[in-house]
């Protein structure tokens, strides 16, 4: 028979191992739960979009919704560069586009604008000065390929109008002066038709 002291370092143990058993379970389950820009991309690999009915179609893009809104901003980086997405978008009819823009550039906008606000100062300025030579010689160009899909006039004035609310609601006084200048020659660009044209 255990003596009293014993059994209280049994009970230790005991706990001790449940406690571990516990922190590693949630420690596996948070990993798992991460979305990452391969896991968004299995996922839309695993789902024909044009063989759905019409409610699965929309829980399924309201899924991809979901999971795009829950990478971090690197990870939504990767996902935009791999073009994990573009498949199912340019499958979408323009009500579907409408919704799944207004579904996840709120957060895209949001992310953006927070890793320019925690950049150093010389690193914004850089970002600053390459995006406007990009606007400038996007300006200057009649037309050229693009590796995305094409939107409508309609959701391009949406991305603009969600992009500016977002900017103007969740950016500092401070990132939106240093953007004024970008902003500016977006205003030039879009008032040419060039941008578009180009697109």
């Amino acid at each position: 028979m255990l003596s009293q002291r014993q059994r209280a370092v049994a009970w230790a143990g005991a706990a001790l191992a449940g406690i571990w058993i516990v922190a590693l379970s949630g420690y596996w389950i948070a990993r798992n739960a991460k979305m990452t820009a391969e896991k968004l991309a299995a996922f839309v690999a695993s789902v024909d979009l044009s063989k759905l009915s019409a409610a699965e179609r929309a829980k399924a893009i309201r899924d991809l919704a979901d999971k795009i809104n829950k990478l971090p901003y690197e990870e939504r980086q990767r996902m935009r560069a791999d073009g994990s997405g573009d498949r199912w978008f340019e499958q979408m009819t323009e009500e579907e586009k409408g919704q799944f823009i207004e579904a996840t550039m709120p957060t895209g906008f949001k992310q953006m604008i927070s890793a320019f606000e925690e950049m150093p100062e010389d690193k914004r300025r850089r970002a600053i000065d390459g995006a406007l030579k990009r606007l400038r010689e996007a300006r200057a160009e009649v037309g050229g390929p693009t590796n995305r899909p094409p939107i409508s006039p309609e959701l391009e004035a949406k991305v603009r109008t969600i992009g500016l609310k977002t900017f103007y609601s969740q950016s500092s006084a401070q990132t939106k002066a240093e953007l004024a200048p970008v902003l500016e020659e977006l205003q030039r660009a879009m008032e040419s038709g060039r941008l578009q044209r180009g697109r």
